[in-house]
């Protein structure tokens, strides 16, 4: 059976809807809220990290985040961006990065292994607050309107 009128992009686009998530970028501390069930209770697991790599790939979008635990054991999530049980996720710090990719850090250890903060003016502060505030607020209309 052939697939009629569908391309790779059309086919990647299923199932793709915006998600009201505030903006990050590769290096950014974040905090991502989960759906966890365990039996019949349901509960909400936040796994905050650095994001360290992003796949961008249409509905099946990922990013990883890296997280330092207990006894200086690292832990690394690959989240599905698209995913119905990621319920938030939240900035928690801007991270200066140069490169795509933060798979170097896997051989750091220790302060080596940080990723610097972005320093922002106050005024700098304020207008990406009021662009991501302007994306929500445009995202939420878009999605009322569809319905």
């Amino acid at each position: 059976m052939k697939a009629k009128n569908y391309t790779k992009e059309t086919i990647l686009g299923i199932g793709m809807s915006e998600r009201p998530f505030s903006r990050f970028c590769i290096g950014d501390t974040v905090a991502v809220s989960q759906k966890v069930t365990e039996g019949n209770k349901e509960r909400i697991q936040v796994f905050q990290g650095d994001v360290i790599g992003f796949h961008k790939k249409g509905v099946s979008s990922t990013f990883t985040v890296r997280k330092i635990g207990a006894n200086s054991i690292a832990v690394e999530r690959i989240f599905p961006f698209y995913a119905p049980v990621i319920t938030d996720i939240k900035v928690v710090r801007h991270g200066s990065v140069r490169r795509a990719k933060l798979y170097y850090v896997r051989d750091k250890v220790g302060k080596a292994g940080r990723v610097k903060e972005k320093v922002m003016t106050r005024d700098q502060k304020e207008t990406r607050k009021a662009q991501s505030m302007f994306e929500t607020s445009s995202i939420v209309k878009t999605v009322e309107k569809s319905e």
